[in-house]
């Protein structure tokens, strides 16, 4: 298959673990170009097993720990094959897969640092009749790095502007900043917690995945006492390179705090809200003081209150979604994944050591090769 005219497919599980999102990618034009897409939801008895494994809830025996990852991978299965069907797209004009799996744990520091994502692809690459690239994070690792953020090479290629300083803010469950330098220059790191915190404490109390629009935390008051506790983790003053997870920045660490059990939820959701938005501002005026514009993806981008409350603490920063410039903020993880499965197969190297701290650049993911086309592909039908 000539690579030029070859079409990728992204799929990935953000921390938030709210859908599995599926890009259809074409590299016609030398950079990634978002074709199709598609967010397919996991089963709410599944993310709630996956979720208290992200946090520190549960634990699994191996046989537990086995069949997760295959049930896992059958769903990441599902989304490539839904937005196959659905835009007509044979799976004889997809290169390659890139499937970044389900993060239940991301622990880049200590004597032995580690990432584990689940998903096996041996499984995306059996129903789907693709090959599969996955396993992405652990080689920059392995190099001395954080394993974490990924997404800044294609940041840059896709939003970046020579002359001009630009961030680009990801709002998913964790929240990272990608600075583009007016010289080229790129860096990176996770600032803090994002949409993981603020659907948790939502779903508790409403009921409900995620605060639609922001609502239920512009009903409440910011509680100082409670922000300046949480702001003193130490995480937020470590420098970069650096990376987090669900695994630090869940209700149980919340839970740690005195001050919660006096506050009604509401006020927890805006005290909440506003540790994202300092977090975030405060790591800006840090590292990125001269950016123009400050170019906003990921789940949180629909937030309203958020973005409202982002906004006045970043002037004279503009804010904005990618739309702006033409890229869908929902499915750019998701081509980034399609970007760094098409750098593997070229034997190119998918991470940024400026950004994770590695010891150099690295071809990142292992290939996951498709059987021969000898039966049509199904769609699970498995338990969740």
């Amino acid at each position: 298959m000539d690579d030029a005219s070859a079409l990728y497919l992204g799929l990935i599980s953000g921390t938030s673990a709210d859908s599995i999102d599926a890009a259809l990618v074409s590299f016609s034009r030398g950079v990634p170009q978002l074709l199709a897409a598609h967010s397919h939801p996991w089963p709410a008895a599944l993310r709630e097993r996956m979720l208290a494994l992200a946090q520190d809830e549960a634990s699994l025996d191996l046989d537990g720990f086995g069949r997760l990852d295959v049930e896992i991978g059958h769903h990441f299965a599902d989304a490539a094959l839904h937005l196959l069907e659905h835009n007509g797209t044979s799976a004889q004009a997809v290169r390659a897969i890139g499937s970044h799996g389900q993060t239940v744990r991301h622990r880049p520091s200590g004597d032995h640092p580690f990432t584990l994502q689940l998903g096996d692809p041996n499984v995306i690459a059996e129903r789907c009749g693709i090959d599969v690239v996955a396993d992405f994070r652990r080689a920059d690792i392995a190099a001395g790095g954080q394993g974490a953020p990924l997404l800044p090479a294609v940041h840059a290629m896709l939003l970046g502007r020579p002359g001009h300083a630009r961030v680009v803010l990801n709002l998913g469950g964790i929240a990272n900043i990608t600075v583009l330098g007016a010289d080229g220059s790129v860096h990176g790191f996770d600032t803090g917690p994002a949409n993981g915190l603020l659907d948790a404490w939502c779903l508790r109390h409403r009921g409900e995945a995620f605060d639609r629009d922001g609502a239920f935390a512009a009903s409440g008051r910011i509680d100082s006492v409670l922000l300046d506790a949480l702001l003193a983790d130490p995480y937020f003053a470590l420098p970069p390179p650096k990376s987090t997870g669900r695994e630090h920045f869940h209700l149980g660490w919340l839970a740690t705090h005195p001050r919660l059990t006096s506050l009604s939820p509401a006020d927890v959701q805006t005290t909440l809200l506003e540790l994202t938005v300092r977090s975030v501002a405060g790591a800006i005026a840090q590292y990125a003081p001269d950016a123009e514009e400050v170019l906003v993806c990921g789940g949180g981008v629909h937030n309203g209150a958020l973005m409202r409350r982002l906004g006045e603490l970043l002037v004279p920063h503009i804010l904005c979604s990618t739309a702006r410039h033409g890229i869908d903020p929902d499915f750019l993880e998701a081509t980034a994944f399609a970007w760094l499965a098409r750098q593997r197969l070229l034997g190119l190297p998918g991470n940024l050591p400026a950004v994770t701290g590695a010891r150099g650049a690295r071809v990142l993911g292992a290939i996951y090769s498709a059987p021969s086309a000898d039966s049509p592909p199904r769609i699970f039908s498995g338990a969740s």
